[in-house]
């Protein structure tokens, strides 16, 4: 739903890269003996799922973290980029739920009613959440990034009776405050201020609660959650329409960290960096409740131009993100590699620990130590959803170590639908149906592609105030829900899914051809020319029936100066890129060939997880 009309990568920077070979490195001895007995014992190995959880509510898995792992952090923010990372221990953060809970319930009556949180990630973004999943009411989480009148609209729409609001967004809920007559209550984060009108200090009413709970009284916690409840409404983000209103229930989320659980070994001993926003249910749901219910840790990062430096100032063991992100790191990292004249040592490293580990031997860590002191020193998982990635990114992040995983899902099915286990991982997989899913494919073509049904524990109960959306989404066959995802792919032999497109993104030629603009788009990403681009059919101005394919194209200047020279002129720039486009042109059949190049000054329109709008560019266009 968001539109991030002026949204740019920061400049990640890495220093020059010095890789020592492999006689320097002190930590590899490689006894060929202890090779040979490795080789057998790996192959008798067999991957299968972990034990994983099985809660069926939210406060179910707040119930168990709160006492096994009360004394662990759960959560490190930075309120001041040149201060210290506060920690904050489950049982800090639990107490805090609580006292919350019991006041929001208890003093300003708001059970069973609906509230709004909206602000940048924080820890009382996470207190809030939890405390509205555990017995407040219906959770609407909303994008900050959303112009005034639309945040208006989407707090009228939602009927909510309170908004948890940032500091940061103070100035525009004042604004609005007086236009919304139904809202009770709002309620301001970081702030102890007490019931002034209707605006109220959180801090203020978590000590109001503490009183309370410290007196006795203990009916927050009493609060039964039926699982099947509808309890959390969000919006789509609308890449191909208009947002839609998605109901959730506890169950619905409960069974995202099941899933993860049951494919991905995390524990208490891992950390994850949270990069995304919260209000989008990819990081609500497996940046933070996932960890949260296995005993990891958070570490909140301060914006995206901080990355490196919080990676290396909280050492994460994974990070969850989006692909433009992982191919920022990827594109820097290796930059500088080629720039310090080691690719060919680095080359030449993967193919020797590549072989040793084939038959259980991994010395990466070791190898590639350099590259991991840049991610923060104990990076051992990424995880990219959201938009299709390039394949060579994810296997030179597995060829130096790093376990690439790969998610899919929608905000429908709360997110998560397939995951690529850690222990059978597959580059260009958008994984396996989780655990309680199942994944098929409705009217395959020759090859195997159609749109992806998806049948699975996290599947929303529907769509908010919108019978005929959801009637058009879910259908029923043998007593079971199947949702139709609007994504084309198809199964391999294992079981694992690869989208292909989108069915509303879909181009039909003249003569009845498909074409999926996404598989183009993945080649022309492949250009170091081209920053980012998106392919469309475009109308013939003398031929209404035609479609010409064409593509929008956001230049890499940087890249192109390097390599091409400074002070080109446009018409210079826009040469050497249809130049590289005419090459991509002759591994396509003729007529998913690009015809047109438009080249884009600024920004793509895009979604919070950084998807272009594609509607919106279009309509743009027209």
């Amino acid at each position: 739903m968001r539109i991030l009309k002026d949204f740019k990568m920061p400049n990640l920077k890495f220093p020059k890269f010095k890789m020592k070979e492999f006689s320097e490195i002190e930590e590899v001895n490689i006894d060929y003996d202890e090779v040979k007995k490795a080789e057998e014992t790996h192959k008798k190995k067999v991957h299968q799922n972990y034990e994983g959880t099985h809660f069926n509510t939210i406060k179910e898995a707040f119930v168990n973290s709160m006492k096994v792992y009360a004394n662990n952090t759960l959560l490190l923010e930075k309120t001041n980029p040149k201060g210290e990372w506060i920690q904050t221990t489950y049982s800090k953060f639990g107490e805090e739920v609580i006292n919350l809970g019991t006041a929001l319930t208890r003093k300003l009556d708001l059970k069973n009613k609906r509230v709004a949180i909206i602000g940048e990630n924080t820890h009382y973004w996470y207190v809030s959440y939890m405390a509205m999943l555990c017995g407040v009411g219906i959770a609407v989480p909303i994008d900050k990034e959303l112009p005034e009148n639309e945040i208006e609209n989407v707090l009228k729409r939602a009927k909510v009776s309170a908004v948890i609001f940032s500091t940061k967004k103070a100035e525009v809920i004042e604004k609005i405050s007086s236009r919304l007559p139904d809202v009770k209550y709002f309620i301001q984060m970081n702030s102890n201020s007490k019931m002034k009108d209707r605006f109220v200090g959180i801090e203020y009413l978590i000590e109001e609660g503490s009183v309370l709970v410290k007196n006795g009284d203990d009916s927050f916690m009493q609060i039964e959650i039926d699982p099947d409840e509808f309890k959390v409404l969000l919006f789509t983000s609308g890449t191909t329409s208009n947002a839609k209103g998605v109901m959730l229930s506890n169950r619905n989320l409960a069974q995202n960290i099941n899933a993860a659980s049951a494919y991905v070994q995390v524990d208490y001993n891992d950390r994850l960096l949270s990069i995304l926003p919260l209000h989008h249910t990819y990081e609500s749901s497996i940046g933070f409740l996932y960890p949260f219910g296995v005993g990891a840790s958070i570490a909140i990062c301060q914006g995206l131009k901080y990355i490196v430096s919080d990676l290396k100032e909280t050492n994460p063991t994974g990070v969850l993100t989006v692909p433009l992100l992982v191919e920022n790191i990827y594109k820097k990292i290796n930059s500088n590699i080629k720039k310090s004249k080691k690719d060919g040592l680095v080359n030449s490293m993967i193919h020797v620990t590549n072989a040793l580990k084939t038959v259980g031997i991994d010395i990466k860590r070791k190898v590639f130590a350099e590259i991991y002191e840049n991610l923060g020193g104990k990076i051992r998982i990424i995880v990219s959803a959201a938009a299709p990635i390039d394949n060579k990114i994810g296997k030179w992040l597995e060829d130096i170590g790093i376990t690439f995983l790969q998610g899919y899902g929608l905000t429908e099915t709360a997110p998560i639908a397939a995951l690529t286990p850690d222990f059978q991982t597959k580059v260009g997989s958008a994984g396996k149906a989780v655990i309680d899913a199942e994944l098929r494919i409705d009217n395959p073509n020759e090859k195997g592609e159609g749109e992806v049904l998806i049948r699975s524990k996290t599947l929303m109960l529907g769509y908010y105030e919108d019978e005929k959306a959801t009637k058009d989404a879910i259908f029923e066959e043998n007593g079971q829900r199947w949702f139709r995802s609007g994504d084309i792919g198809y199964l391999d032999k294992d079981g694992f899914l690869y989208i292909t497109g989108r069915c509303k993104n879909v181009i039909v030629t003249q003569n009845g051809k498909n074409i999926y603009p996404e598989e183009i788009e993945m080649l022309l990403s492949n250009i170091p020319e081209i920053k980012e681009c998106m392919v469309y059919g475009k109308k013939d101005e003398k031929e209404d029936k035609e479609l010409i394919i064409s593509a929008k194209v956001i230049p890499n200047y940087e890249e192109i100066e390097e390599k091409h020279g400074k002070n080109l002129t446009e018409e210079q720039i826009y040469k050497i890129i249809w130049e590289k486009i005419k090459e991509v042109n002759k591994s396509l059949t003729s007529y998913k060939a690009i015809k047109r190049l438009e080249i884009k000054h600024d920004e793509f329109i895009k979604t919070t997880t950084m998807k272009i709008k594609r509607y919106a560019e279009l309509k743009n266009d027209k």
